[in-house]
C-alpha cells in the first residue's frame, strides 16, 4: 500500500463517524439519485485507482462464496469443490463460505490474483459502491471504509443532501 492510500484510510478512520451518520441517512432517506451518484463517482475514482498498488482488501478480508464461485473456482483450479473446501474455505457464523485465513492463499507477492478470471463475485464486485440500491449497503460501506481507501473518496463526492 503507498502512502497516499495509507493516509486515504487514516482519515476515513477519523472520519468514520460522519461517513457512518451519512450513511445511515440514506437507508433511511432511499434517496432515487443515490444510485446514479454512486455509479459516477465510483467510475470516476477507479478511474485513477490502482488496486495493484493497495490490495488491502485481498490481505486482510475474505469475500463470500457463494456454489457459483466455489464451482468456478474449482474448475479453473481443476479440483473437486470439496477439496477446494477442504484446503481453503470454512463456513462463519453466518453459515457463508470464507477463506480460511487472510491474506488471501491465491494473491501473489506482486498483488496479483492467481485466479482473478475465477475469483468471486463478491471480490468482482468490491468494494460494491456501484451496486444498485446502495442505501441497502450501510453496514459493509462502513466496513469497507477501513480498508478501501477508494470508498471514502467516492463518498466524498457525493453530495450531503440528494434527493
Amino acid at each position: 500500500m503507498n502512502d497516499s492510500d495509507r493516509k486515504q484510510l487514516v482519515a476515513a478512520k477519523q472520519r468514520k463517524p460522519q461517513y457512518d451518520e451519512l450513511l445511515r441517512k440514506w437507508a433511511k432517506k432511499k434517496p432515487k439519485s443515490l444510485d446514479l451518484a454512486m455509479q459516477d463517482a465510483h467510475e470516476e475514482v477507479f478511474s485513477d485507482t490502482d488496486c495493484l498498488s493497495c490490495a488491502n482488501c485481498c490481505k486482510t478480508t475474505s469475500p463470500i462464496f457463494r456454489d457459483i464461485d466455489i464451482e468456478r473456482l474449482s474448475k479453473k483450479l481443476r479440483v473437486k469443490p470439496s477439496d477446494l473446501i477442504a484446503k481453503y474455505l470454512h463456513l462463519d457464523s453466518d453459515g457463508d463460505y470464507v477463506l480460511n485465513s487472510s491474506p488471501c492463499a491465491f494473491l501473489g507477492a506482486d498483488n496479483y490474483c492467481s485466479v482473478y478470471d475465477a475469483r468471486p463475485t463478491a471480490c468482482r464486485e468490491y468494494p460494491h459502491t456501484d451496486r444498485k440500491n446502495f442505501y441497502q449497503l450501510s453496514r459493509i460501506t462502513s466496513n469497507n471504509l477501513l480498508i478501501c481507501p477508494a470508498v471514502s473518496r467516492i463518498i466524498d463526492k457525493i453530495p450531503f443532501n440528494l434527493k
